[in-house]
C-alpha cells in the first residue's frame, strides 16, 4: 500500500460526521462481485453509514408499506435514490409497476440498460447485432409512454453496448424528454471510444452518472481494462464532473467501483470486430496509443487468489476510498 492509499484507507476507515458526508452516491453494482446486496433497505442502511449521499439500486419490494418505510429513511436522512429497472422486452405490466414505485419513492430516474453483457463477447455476426438493436429500439418505444405518463424519466446506459456514434442517435431519435442517459464514465473505453469525448457528447442527456476511474494495461491480444480507486487511473474524473455539471447541474454523481479481475478487451482479433463495420482505425489506433501511455506503473488489481472474506473487504475498502476522495479531492 502507498502512502495516498493509506491516507484514504485511514480516512474511510474514521467515523463520519456530518461534515464529513459526500453527495457522492453508490450504485448497488460497487457490490457486484461479493457482497451482492438484495435488499434496498438494508442498502441504503449501508451507504449511510459509509457517509454516501444516496443510492442506486433495485427496488427489493414493491410493497405499499416496504415503499413507505423506504422514502421515510430516504427523507430522514436526505439521500437520494435512482431505480435500477429493465425494459419493458415484452408485456410492460411488470416495467410500470416499476415506475409507479420508483415514484412512491421519490426517485429521481429509473437507470435502465439495453444489454447486461459486452457487446465484443455477446454477438458473434452483424445479423445477431442487428436483431439486438431492433428489439432494444422497441422495447425503448414501449417504455416511453409509461414513462411519459407517470412523469419519471428514464436514463439509458452506456453499456458496453452503443458506440457514441450509435448513442447519441438513439436518443435523439427518440424525441422524449424523459429519455436520457445513465453517463458511465468508463464503460465505452472498451468499444475504442475516448471517455473525455464521450463525456462530452453524452452529458446533455445525462439524467444519471456511474462515475469510476480506470486503469489500463496492455495484454497480447489488446488491452485489459479495470475500475481502479479514484486517483489511481487515468482518467480526470473532476473534469468529467465538472463537465456534466456544466450544461445538468442537478444530476447526481453516482460511484460505480467494481471490485473484480480487469476485462479483457480483446480488440486485436479478428471476433472483436463482428459488429463494428463502421468503426475506423483511427478509434484502434487513438485507444491503443493511450493504453501505452497511461498503463498502470503496477499490473492492475486480481481479486481471482483472494478468500472469500478478503474479496469481500476489498470491495468495501474500495467503496470507501472513493468515498473518501470524492471528499477530499473532488468536493462532493
Amino acid at each position: 500500500m502507498n502512502r495516498r492509499q493509506f491516507l484514504f484507507a485511514a480516512a474511510a476507515a474514521a467515523p463520519l460526521a456530518a461534515a464529513e458526508r459526500t453527495q457522492m452516491g453508490v450504485a448497488t453494482t460497487c457490490y457486484l462481485s461479493f457482497r451482492r446486496p438484495r435488499d434496498t433497505y438494508e442498502f441504503l442502511e449501508h451507504c449511510h453509514s459509509n457517509g454516501a449521499g444516496g443510492i442506486q439500486a433495485s427496488l427489493s419490494s414493491t410493497d405499499p408499506a416496504f415503499l413507505k418505510k423506504l422514502r421515510a429513511r430516504l427523507e430522514q436522512t436526505g439521500m437520494y435514490i435512482e431505480v435500477m429497472s429493465g425494459l419493458p422486452r415484452g408485456d410492460a405490466a411488470a416495467f410500470e409497476q416499476t415506475v409507479v414505485a420508483a415514484k412512491e419513492v421519490n426517485a429521481l430516474c429509473l437507470r435502465a440498460a439495453c444489454l447486461g453483457g459486452r457487446r465484443y463477447e455477446t454477438f458473434k455476426t452483424m445479423e445477431e447485432w442487428k436483431k439486438f438493436v431492433a428489439d432494444s429500439k422497441s422495447a425503448i418505444e414501449r417504455a416511453l409512454p409509461i414513462v411519459a405518463r407517470h412523469k419519471m424519466r428514464l436514463a439509458l446506459e452506456n453499456h458496453k453496448d452503443w458506440t457514441l456514434d450509435e448513442m447519441v442517435p438513439l436518443i435523439r431519435g427518440a424525441s422524449s424528454e424523459y429519455l436520457g442517459v445513465c453517463l458511465d464514465t468508463g464503460n465505452n473505453i472498451s468499444l475504442l471510444d475516448d471517455p473525455m469525448a464521450m463525456t462530452e457528447a453524452l452529458a446533455p442527456y445525462a439524467f444519471s452518472t456511474h462515475i469510476k476511474d480506470m486503469g489500463v494495461e496492455p495484454y497480447e491480444d489488446g488491452f485489459l481494462l479495470s475500475e481502479v480507486p479514484f486517483g489511481e487511473g487515468y482518467l480526470d474524473i473532476k473534469k468529467i464532473m465538472d463537465i456534466i455539471r456544466r450544461v445538468q447541474p442537478a444530476t447526481r454523481m453516482t460511484l460505480e467501483m467494481i471490485t473484480r479481475n480487469p476485462l479483457k478487451i480483446p480488440c486485436l482479433t479478428p471476433g472483436y470486430w463482428a459488429t463494428f463495420p463502421e468503426r475506423s482505425g483511427r478509434h484502434l489506433a487513438h485507444t491503443l496509443s493511450t493504453v501505452r501511455q497511461k498503463a498502470a506503473r503496477q499490473p492492475l488489481p486480481r481479486v481471482d487468489h483472494l478468500d472469500k472474506e478478503a474479496q469481500l473487504r476489498l470491495e468495501e475498502d474500495n467503496v470507501r476510498q472513493c468515498l473518501a476522495y470524492s471528499r477530499t479531492n473532488l468536493g462532493v
